[in-house]
Protein backbone atom coordinates (compact mmCIF):
# COMPACT_ATOMS: atom_id res chain seq x y z
CA UNK A 1 0.00 0.00 0.00
CA UNK A 2 1.38 3.19 -0.89
CA UNK A 3 0.93 6.44 0.61
CA UNK A 4 -0.24 10.02 -1.36
CA UNK A 5 2.28 12.25 -0.89
CA UNK A 6 1.05 15.67 0.86
CA UNK A 7 0.43 18.30 -1.86
CA UNK A 8 3.58 21.15 -0.99
CA UNK A 9 2.40 24.55 0.61
CA UNK A 10 2.58 27.29 -1.70
CA UNK A 11 4.68 29.50 0.59
CA UNK A 12 5.24 32.38 -2.26
CA UNK A 13 3.48 35.45 -0.85
CA UNK A 14 0.41 37.14 -2.76
CA UNK A 15 0.33 38.88 -5.22
CA UNK A 16 -0.16 42.51 -4.86
CA UNK A 17 -3.70 43.91 -5.50
CA UNK A 18 -2.98 45.33 -8.66
CA UNK A 19 -3.43 49.36 -9.31
CA UNK A 20 -4.34 51.70 -11.28
CA UNK A 21 -1.57 54.04 -12.69
CA UNK A 22 -2.95 57.53 -12.83
CA UNK A 23 -1.68 60.73 -13.61
CA UNK A 24 -3.07 64.06 -12.73
CA UNK A 25 -3.59 67.01 -14.93
CA UNK A 26 -3.57 70.42 -12.90
CA UNK A 27 -1.57 70.31 -8.91
CA UNK A 28 -4.15 73.20 -7.30
CA UNK A 29 -6.30 73.60 -5.03
CA UNK A 30 -8.73 70.79 -6.10
CA UNK A 31 -5.77 68.35 -6.52
CA UNK A 32 -4.68 69.60 -2.42
CA UNK A 33 -7.87 68.39 -1.14
CA UNK A 34 -7.51 64.55 -2.65
CA UNK A 35 -3.90 64.55 -2.30
CA UNK A 36 -4.18 62.82 1.07
CA UNK A 37 -6.99 60.28 -0.96
CA UNK A 38 -4.39 60.26 -4.10
CA UNK A 39 -1.23 58.96 -2.05
CA UNK A 40 -2.36 56.70 0.23
CA UNK A 41 -5.51 55.04 -1.79
CA UNK A 42 -4.33 51.25 -1.81
CA UNK A 43 -5.33 50.96 -5.60
CA UNK A 44 -3.90 53.92 -6.89
CA UNK A 45 -0.62 54.39 -8.09
CA UNK A 46 0.56 58.12 -9.26
CA UNK A 47 3.06 57.73 -12.14
CA UNK A 48 2.85 61.38 -13.70
CA UNK A 49 1.65 64.62 -13.60
CA UNK A 50 1.29 67.76 -15.76
CA UNK A 51 1.27 71.23 -14.59
CA UNK A 52 2.38 74.99 -15.89
CA UNK A 53 3.74 75.62 -12.54
CA UNK A 54 7.71 74.42 -12.34
CA UNK A 55 7.59 74.44 -7.74
CA UNK A 56 4.55 72.30 -8.72
CA UNK A 57 6.34 69.90 -10.83
CA UNK A 58 9.54 69.81 -9.25
CA UNK A 59 7.47 68.93 -5.69
CA UNK A 60 5.38 65.94 -7.66
CA UNK A 61 8.90 64.55 -8.69
CA UNK A 62 10.59 64.97 -5.27
CA UNK A 63 6.93 63.47 -3.89
CA UNK A 64 6.75 60.49 -5.85
CA UNK A 65 9.69 59.49 -8.00
CA UNK A 66 7.77 60.19 -11.00
CA UNK A 67 7.61 62.22 -14.01
CA UNK A 68 6.20 65.92 -14.32
CA UNK A 69 5.04 67.18 -17.55
CA UNK A 70 4.69 71.29 -18.45
CA UNK A 71 2.61 70.11 -21.44
CA UNK A 72 -0.96 68.58 -21.00
CA UNK A 73 0.28 66.79 -24.63
CA UNK A 74 3.23 64.69 -22.74
CA UNK A 75 1.49 63.52 -20.06
CA UNK A 76 -1.63 61.80 -22.71
CA UNK A 77 1.80 60.63 -24.71
CA UNK A 78 2.71 58.77 -21.07
CA UNK A 79 2.53 55.02 -21.43
CA UNK A 80 2.86 54.64 -18.05
CA UNK A 81 -0.40 56.15 -17.64
CA UNK A 82 -3.63 54.57 -17.35
CA UNK A 83 -5.95 57.45 -16.57
CA UNK A 84 -5.97 60.76 -16.15
CA UNK A 85 -7.20 62.94 -12.96
CA UNK A 86 -8.57 66.72 -14.93
CA UNK A 87 -8.23 68.49 -12.04
CA UNK A 88 -7.67 71.67 -14.56
CA UNK A 89 -10.07 75.34 -14.71
CA UNK A 90 -13.45 74.06 -15.61
CA UNK A 91 -13.41 75.94 -19.09
CA UNK A 92 -10.56 73.86 -20.24
CA UNK A 93 -12.59 69.85 -19.67
CA UNK A 94 -13.75 69.31 -22.63
CA UNK A 95 -10.74 69.96 -25.06
CA UNK A 96 -8.57 68.07 -22.86
CA UNK A 97 -10.83 65.31 -22.39
CA UNK A 98 -11.14 65.03 -26.37
CA UNK A 99 -7.14 65.36 -26.03
CA UNK A 100 -6.97 62.20 -23.28
CA UNK A 101 -9.47 60.29 -24.79
CA UNK A 102 -7.91 59.74 -28.02
CA UNK A 103 -4.84 58.65 -26.02
CA UNK A 104 -6.67 56.07 -24.84
CA UNK A 105 -6.81 57.41 -21.38
CA UNK A 106 -9.57 56.86 -18.45
CA UNK A 107 -10.68 59.65 -16.92
CA UNK A 108 -11.87 60.96 -13.69
CA UNK A 109 -13.06 64.96 -14.52
CA UNK A 110 -13.40 67.25 -11.49
CA UNK A 111 -17.01 69.16 -11.31
CA UNK A 112 -18.54 70.58 -13.46
CA UNK A 113 -17.72 68.02 -16.03
CA UNK A 114 -18.24 71.30 -18.47
CA UNK A 115 -19.26 74.82 -18.77
CA UNK A 116 -21.86 74.11 -21.54
CA UNK A 117 -23.90 71.43 -22.69
CA UNK A 118 -22.56 71.04 -25.82
CA UNK A 119 -19.08 70.64 -24.33
CA UNK A 120 -20.54 67.74 -22.23
CA UNK A 121 -22.52 65.79 -25.17
CA UNK A 122 -18.90 66.42 -26.66
CA UNK A 123 -17.20 64.38 -24.07
CA UNK A 124 -19.64 61.42 -23.68
CA UNK A 125 -19.06 61.35 -27.23
CA UNK A 126 -15.64 61.40 -27.39
CA UNK A 127 -15.20 59.06 -24.39
CA UNK A 128 -17.71 56.18 -26.18
CA UNK A 129 -15.61 56.50 -29.05
CA UNK A 130 -12.13 56.00 -27.48
CA UNK A 131 -13.70 53.25 -25.55
CA UNK A 132 -12.28 54.96 -22.18
CA UNK A 133 -14.11 55.39 -19.26
CA UNK A 134 -15.27 58.78 -18.04
CA UNK A 135 -16.59 59.55 -14.49
CA UNK A 136 -17.24 62.73 -13.03
CA UNK A 137 -15.59 63.09 -9.78
CA UNK A 138 -15.07 64.20 -6.27
CA UNK A 139 -18.76 64.88 -6.12
CA UNK A 140 -20.12 65.10 -2.58
CA UNK A 141 -22.64 62.55 -4.89
CA UNK A 142 -19.91 59.87 -3.49
CA UNK A 143 -19.64 60.41 -0.09
CA UNK A 144 -20.75 57.52 2.20
CA UNK A 145 -23.95 59.06 3.66
CA UNK A 146 -25.16 59.44 0.37
CA UNK A 147 -24.61 56.17 -0.89
CA UNK A 148 -25.99 54.54 1.98
CA UNK A 149 -29.17 56.87 1.75
CA UNK A 150 -29.69 55.91 -2.22
CA UNK A 151 -29.64 52.33 -1.34
CA UNK A 152 -32.14 52.54 1.45
CA UNK A 153 -34.01 54.23 -1.30
CA UNK A 154 -33.81 52.19 -4.34
CA UNK A 155 -34.29 48.77 -1.73
CA UNK A 156 -38.01 50.59 -1.21
CA UNK A 157 -36.87 49.80 2.70
CA UNK A 158 -38.98 53.38 3.18
CA UNK A 159 -40.95 54.06 0.37
CA UNK A 160 -40.47 55.90 -2.51
CA UNK A 161 -38.99 59.63 -1.93
CA UNK A 162 -41.30 62.41 -1.83
CA UNK A 163 -39.35 65.50 -1.23
CA UNK A 164 -35.82 66.28 -0.75
CA UNK A 165 -34.45 69.45 1.49
CA UNK A 166 -30.73 70.45 1.02
CA UNK A 167 -29.67 73.52 2.05
CA UNK A 168 -25.95 74.57 2.49
CA UNK A 169 -24.78 78.36 3.62
CA UNK A 170 -20.80 78.52 3.56
CA UNK A 171 -18.26 81.17 2.99
CA UNK A 172 -17.49 80.10 -0.38
CA UNK A 173 -17.33 83.83 -2.33
CA UNK A 174 -14.93 84.62 -0.05
CA UNK A 175 -11.88 82.53 -0.44
CA UNK A 176 -9.60 83.61 -2.07
CA UNK A 177 -10.46 83.45 -6.36
CA UNK A 178 -8.70 83.97 -9.30
CA UNK A 179 -10.43 86.42 -12.23
CA UNK A 180 -12.39 83.69 -13.80
CA UNK A 181 -13.76 82.11 -11.01
CA UNK A 182 -15.63 85.28 -10.56
CA UNK A 183 -16.79 85.36 -14.62
CA UNK A 184 -20.04 82.96 -14.92
CA UNK A 185 -19.72 82.61 -18.52
CA UNK A 186 -15.82 80.97 -17.69
CA UNK A 187 -17.68 78.60 -15.09
CA UNK A 188 -17.43 80.79 -11.88
CA UNK A 189 -19.88 81.16 -9.57
CA UNK A 190 -21.53 78.90 -6.48
CA UNK A 191 -23.90 77.72 -9.53
CA UNK A 192 -21.60 75.68 -11.32
CA UNK A 193 -18.79 74.87 -8.33
CA UNK A 194 -21.30 74.32 -5.82
CA UNK A 195 -24.53 73.75 -6.91
CA UNK A 196 -22.74 71.15 -9.07
CA UNK A 197 -22.22 69.24 -5.73
CA UNK A 198 -25.62 69.51 -3.97
CA UNK A 199 -27.43 68.77 -7.38
CA UNK A 200 -25.68 65.79 -7.46
CA UNK A 201 -26.76 64.65 -4.43
CA UNK A 202 -30.45 65.70 -4.82
CA UNK A 203 -30.70 63.77 -8.37
CA UNK A 204 -29.07 60.46 -6.72
CA UNK A 205 -31.42 60.60 -3.71
CA UNK A 206 -34.55 61.37 -6.01
CA UNK A 207 -34.65 59.06 -8.68
CA UNK A 208 -32.29 61.00 -11.02
CA UNK A 209 -34.84 62.05 -13.56
CA UNK A 210 -35.61 65.72 -13.28
CA UNK A 211 -38.36 66.91 -15.05
CA UNK A 212 -38.07 71.11 -14.38
CA UNK A 213 -36.27 73.75 -12.11
CA UNK A 214 -37.78 76.80 -11.39
CA UNK A 215 -35.06 78.77 -9.43
CA UNK A 216 -33.69 82.08 -8.38
CA UNK A 217 -29.85 83.61 -7.98
CA UNK A 218 -28.36 86.56 -5.95
CA UNK A 219 -25.25 88.22 -6.65
CA UNK A 220 -24.79 90.98 -4.26
CA UNK A 221 -21.58 92.45 -4.44
CA UNK A 222 -20.07 94.36 -6.87
CA UNK A 223 -17.05 93.35 -5.92
CA UNK A 224 -17.47 89.36 -6.37
CA UNK A 225 -19.86 89.67 -9.68
CA UNK A 226 -20.97 86.25 -10.10
CA UNK A 227 -23.91 84.29 -8.48
CA UNK A 228 -22.98 84.13 -4.58
CA UNK A 229 -26.39 82.43 -3.81
CA UNK A 230 -29.22 80.48 -5.14
CA UNK A 231 -32.77 78.64 -4.57
CA UNK A 232 -34.16 76.47 -6.64
CA UNK A 233 -37.26 74.06 -6.75
CA UNK A 234 -36.66 70.57 -8.99
CA UNK A 235 -39.49 68.52 -10.19
CA UNK A 236 -38.67 64.81 -10.58
CA UNK A 237 -40.71 62.57 -13.08
CA UNK A 238 -41.57 59.85 -10.43
CA UNK A 239 -43.40 62.89 -8.17
CA UNK A 240 -40.50 63.95 -6.04
CA UNK A 241 -39.56 67.46 -5.02
CA UNK A 242 -36.43 69.23 -3.99
CA UNK A 243 -35.64 72.59 -2.78
CA UNK A 244 -32.50 73.64 -3.17
CA UNK A 245 -30.66 76.52 -1.18
CA UNK A 246 -27.08 77.44 -1.34
CA UNK A 247 -25.40 80.80 0.09
CA UNK A 248 -21.62 81.33 -0.35
CA UNK A 249 -21.55 84.98 1.58
CA UNK A 250 -19.73 83.88 4.90
CA UNK A 251 -22.33 85.25 7.56
CA UNK A 252 -24.60 81.79 8.16
CA UNK A 253 -23.15 78.69 9.05
CA UNK A 254 -25.27 75.60 7.95
CA UNK A 255 -22.33 73.43 9.64
CA UNK A 256 -24.23 74.42 12.84
CA UNK A 257 -26.92 71.62 11.53
CA UNK A 258 -23.61 69.28 11.28
CA UNK A 259 -22.43 69.49 14.78
CA UNK A 260 -19.86 71.80 13.41
CA UNK A 261 -18.14 69.10 11.42
CA UNK A 262 -17.09 70.85 8.31
CA UNK A 263 -17.07 70.01 4.36
CA UNK A 264 -14.10 67.94 4.44
CA UNK A 265 -15.21 65.71 7.63
CA UNK A 266 -12.89 67.83 9.92
CA UNK A 267 -14.21 68.89 13.23
CA UNK A 268 -14.91 72.45 13.01
CA UNK A 269 -14.16 75.74 15.49
CA UNK A 270 -17.15 78.28 14.97
CA UNK A 271 -15.65 80.93 16.68
CA UNK A 272 -13.39 81.84 13.19
CA UNK A 273 -16.59 83.13 11.96
CA UNK A 274 -15.85 85.63 9.45
CA UNK A 275 -11.94 84.76 8.23
CA UNK A 276 -12.51 84.41 4.95
CA UNK A 277 -13.89 87.74 4.24
CA UNK A 278 -11.31 89.09 6.63
CA UNK A 279 -8.62 87.41 4.76
CA UNK A 280 -9.83 89.51 1.67
CA UNK A 281 -10.14 92.82 3.43
CA UNK A 282 -6.85 93.95 3.34
CA UNK A 283 -5.72 92.92 0.18
CA UNK A 284 -5.24 95.76 -2.87
CA UNK A 285 -6.37 93.72 -6.07
CA UNK A 286 -6.88 90.56 -7.74
CA UNK A 287 -3.63 90.48 -8.83
CA UNK A 288 -2.83 90.01 -5.01
CA UNK A 289 -6.40 87.84 -4.28
CA UNK A 290 -4.93 85.17 -6.89
CA UNK A 291 -1.16 85.76 -5.53
CA UNK A 292 -2.94 84.25 -2.08
CA UNK A 293 -4.87 81.61 -3.44
CA UNK A 294 -1.34 80.41 -5.15
CA UNK A 295 -0.46 79.83 -1.87
CA UNK A 296 -2.88 77.06 -1.03
CA UNK A 297 -1.67 75.41 -4.29
CA UNK A 298 1.04 71.96 -4.13
CA UNK A 299 4.29 73.39 -4.27
CA UNK A 300 3.80 76.47 -3.15
CA UNK A 301 6.36 78.36 -0.56
CA UNK A 302 5.96 77.20 2.99
CA UNK A 303 5.19 74.10 2.54
CA UNK A 304 5.93 71.45 4.76
CA UNK A 305 8.23 68.52 3.00
CA UNK A 306 6.44 65.63 1.80
CA UNK A 307 3.20 63.66 1.74
CA UNK A 308 0.60 63.99 4.29
CA UNK A 309 0.23 61.43 6.48
CA UNK A 310 -2.17 58.00 6.12
CA UNK A 311 -4.34 59.31 8.49
CA UNK A 312 -7.98 57.77 8.60
CA UNK A 313 -11.13 60.00 8.82
CA UNK A 314 -12.64 61.17 11.71
CA UNK A 315 -16.35 61.62 10.15
CA UNK A 316 -17.76 61.89 6.52
CA UNK A 317 -17.41 64.37 3.94
CA UNK A 318 -20.70 66.17 3.99
CA UNK A 319 -22.31 69.10 1.41
CA UNK A 320 -24.80 70.98 4.04
CA UNK A 321 -28.33 69.61 5.52
CA UNK A 322 -30.16 67.48 3.23
CA UNK A 323 -33.86 65.41 4.60
CA UNK A 324 -35.18 63.03 2.10
CA UNK A 325 -38.89 62.71 3.14
CA UNK A 326 -39.69 59.20 1.73
CA UNK A 327 -43.31 57.67 2.59
CA UNK A 328 -42.34 55.76 5.58
CA UNK A 329 -39.77 57.98 6.83
CA UNK A 330 -37.51 61.02 7.04
CA UNK A 331 -34.03 60.44 5.94
CA UNK A 332 -31.47 63.13 7.56
CA UNK A 333 -28.04 62.64 6.18
CA UNK A 334 -24.96 63.40 8.41
CA UNK A 335 -21.25 63.34 9.01
CA UNK A 336 -21.52 59.77 10.37
CA UNK A 337 -23.96 57.98 8.47
CA UNK A 338 -27.95 58.43 7.49
CA UNK A 339 -30.20 59.70 10.84
CA UNK A 340 -33.58 57.79 10.43
CA UNK A 341 -36.24 59.50 11.75
CA UNK A 342 -40.11 57.18 11.64
CA UNK A 343 -43.23 57.34 13.35
CA UNK A 344 -42.18 56.22 16.39
CA UNK A 345 -38.44 55.81 16.23
CA UNK A 346 -35.41 57.35 15.65
CA UNK A 347 -32.15 55.86 14.77
CA UNK A 348 -28.52 56.75 13.55
CA UNK A 349 -27.41 54.26 10.66
CA UNK A 350 -23.62 54.63 10.97
CA UNK A 351 -22.14 54.09 7.72
CA UNK A 352 -18.97 52.45 6.83
CA UNK A 353 -15.73 55.26 6.79
CA UNK A 354 -13.54 55.19 3.94
CA UNK A 355 -9.89 54.05 4.44
CA UNK A 356 -8.66 57.71 2.96
CA UNK A 357 -10.35 60.76 3.11
CA UNK A 358 -12.65 60.84 -0.39
CA UNK A 359 -11.85 57.17 -0.48
CA UNK A 360 -15.04 56.55 -2.25
CA UNK A 361 -14.39 58.59 -5.71
CA UNK A 362 -11.25 56.12 -6.15
CA UNK A 363 -12.99 53.50 -4.99
CA UNK A 364 -15.67 54.08 -8.14
CA UNK A 365 -12.84 54.64 -10.41
CA UNK A 366 -10.98 51.94 -9.58
CA UNK A 367 -14.06 49.59 -10.33
CA UNK A 368 -14.96 50.94 -13.38
CA UNK A 369 -11.32 51.03 -14.79
CA UNK A 370 -9.80 47.93 -13.28
CA UNK A 371 -12.86 45.64 -12.73
CA UNK A 372 -15.50 46.85 -15.24
CA UNK A 373 -17.74 47.85 -12.99
CA UNK A 374 -20.48 50.45 -14.97
CA UNK A 375 -19.24 53.51 -12.83
CA UNK A 376 -22.91 55.67 -11.10
CA UNK A 377 -21.10 59.11 -11.75
CA UNK A 378 -20.35 58.27 -15.83
CA UNK A 379 -19.87 61.05 -18.18
CA UNK A 380 -23.97 60.93 -18.83
CA UNK A 381 -24.94 61.73 -15.28
CA UNK A 382 -22.23 64.49 -14.98
CA UNK A 383 -24.05 65.90 -17.79
CA UNK A 384 -27.38 65.35 -16.90
CA UNK A 385 -26.23 67.36 -13.51
CA UNK A 386 -24.32 69.94 -15.88
CA UNK A 387 -27.75 70.64 -18.04
CA UNK A 388 -29.48 71.14 -14.33
CA UNK A 389 -27.47 73.34 -12.93
CA UNK A 390 -27.62 75.25 -16.39
CA UNK A 391 -31.65 75.35 -16.10
CA UNK A 392 -30.97 77.12 -12.47
CA UNK A 393 -29.12 80.39 -13.81
CA UNK A 394 -31.29 79.91 -16.56
CA UNK A 395 -34.71 80.19 -15.27
CA UNK A 396 -33.42 82.69 -12.75
CA UNK A 397 -32.00 85.26 -15.92
CA UNK A 398 -35.72 84.74 -17.82
CA UNK A 399 -38.17 84.34 -15.02
CA UNK A 400 -39.38 81.40 -15.83
CA UNK A 401 -39.75 77.46 -15.48
CA UNK A 402 -37.04 75.26 -17.39
CA UNK A 403 -37.49 72.02 -18.90
CA UNK A 404 -35.01 68.85 -18.88
CA UNK A 405 -34.12 66.60 -21.97
CA UNK A 406 -30.50 64.82 -20.74
CA UNK A 407 -31.41 63.14 -17.68
CA UNK A 408 -30.75 59.94 -16.87
CA UNK A 409 -31.43 57.50 -13.85
CA UNK A 410 -28.76 56.09 -11.31
CA UNK A 411 -27.24 52.80 -12.05
CA UNK A 412 -27.65 51.30 -8.76
CA UNK A 413 -24.89 48.29 -7.46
Amino acid sequence: MTREAAPELDLRPPEPARRLRLGVAGLGRAFMLMLPSLAHHPRIQLVACADPRPEARIRFTADFDAPAYADFGALCEDRQVEAIYLATPHQFHAAQVARAADAGKHLLVEKPLAVTLAEAASMVERARAAGVRLLLGHSHGQDGPVLAARRMIAAGEFGAPRMITALNYTDFLYRPRRPEELDTSQGGGVVFSQGAHQVDVVRLLGGGLVRSVRAATGAWDPARPTEGAYTAFLDFENGCAASLTYSGYGRFDSDVFLDWVGEMGQPKDPSRHGMARAALAGLPDAAAEAALKATRTYGAPGQPPGLPPAEPPRFHNQFGLVIASCERADLRLTAQGVEIHGDTTRLLRKTPLPAVPRGEVLDELCAAVLDGTPPLHDGAWGMATLEACLAILQSAREGREVALHHQVAPKDK
